[in-house]
């Protein structure tokens, strides 16, 4: 007879996110009128992420863009850590369409994701920690697991493989929030700290050769700048189709 114990979710008091992103959770019969959805629930809170980061969230200011009370939200959702978990998943939206090739489609896969994070850099604080993937999520990794199906790689591998593209784009990324992306500028990171270190070195380049040396030669050469994700990235394809036509 298996106990309480073993029944229990692994997801804990997560549960109502379970619920919420893998259905059945019916719409309220009761309360407010039929123009409230957790559709537009969901929407409006990414768009206030989206403008002020997830700071800018919280059930009242929601309900207030849509002009009804909170409590006519907890009717749909229960609380902020459930609309976070609705909103990650929405914001992730539908998995790619790769292109055949495992390389060909981590790559595509890659660059994807990383435009996904220039839209809602917001994603990057939230899609952390222990916490429930939702069905867009889980078809992202699910994605690129796949390309990766025939490539003599062993499950774990495959899993591994993935977590450290999704560790390069995700590093890249939070350079690029910090960084102010899109600002007057700059529109890369490399722009940004090339042009900090270059004013941090004003008179200091002695002290600094190598580094100097390297921006110098950066600037000199256009094929060399912001490059750093394609770089990367790049690189961990090389190591993975080095180690897989390797003995193992």
């Amino acid at each position: 007879m298996v106990g309480e114990d073993e029944k229990r979710s692994v997801f804990g008091d997560q549960a109502g996110s379970v619920e919420l992103l893998w259905g059945g959770r019916e719409r309220p019969s009761r309360g407010p009128r039929p123009a409230l959805s957790l559709e537009l629930i969901t929407r409006t809170a990414i768009a206030l992420a989206d403008a002020g980061g997830l700071g800018a969230v919280s059930m009242q200011r929601v309900a207030g863009e849509l002009d009804f009370t909170k409590m006519s939200l907890y009717r749909y959702v229960p609380g902020k850590n459930e609309l976070v978990a609705l909103m990650i998943d929405s914001a992730m939206g539908e998995p790619p369409q790769l292109p055949g090739g495992w390389r060909n489609g981590l790559r595509a896969w890659a660059e994807t994701l990383t435009a996904v994070y220039h839209r809602h850099p917001w994603l990057l604080g939230a899609a952390t920690g222990p916490r429930v993937m939702g069905p867009n999520e889980l078809g992202w990794t699910e994605a690129a697991v796949a390309a990766l199906a025939d490539t003599g790689l062993s499950g774990g591998e495959q899993l591994d493989a993935v977590v450290v593209v999704s560790g390069h784009v995700r590093a890249l990324a939070q350079v690029s929030a910090s960084m102010g992306l899109g600002s007057a500028r700059a529109t890369e990171p490399e722009q940004v700290m090339s042009a900090a270190l270059n004013e941090l070195l004003v008179g200091r380049a002695d002290r600094y050769p190598a580094v100097a040396a390297a921006l110098a030669a950066t600037e000199a050469d256009a094929a060399e700048r912001d490059r750093a994700d394609e770089f990367g990235l790049e690189r961990i394809l090389d190591g993975l189709e080095a180690y897989m036509g390797g003995s193992r």
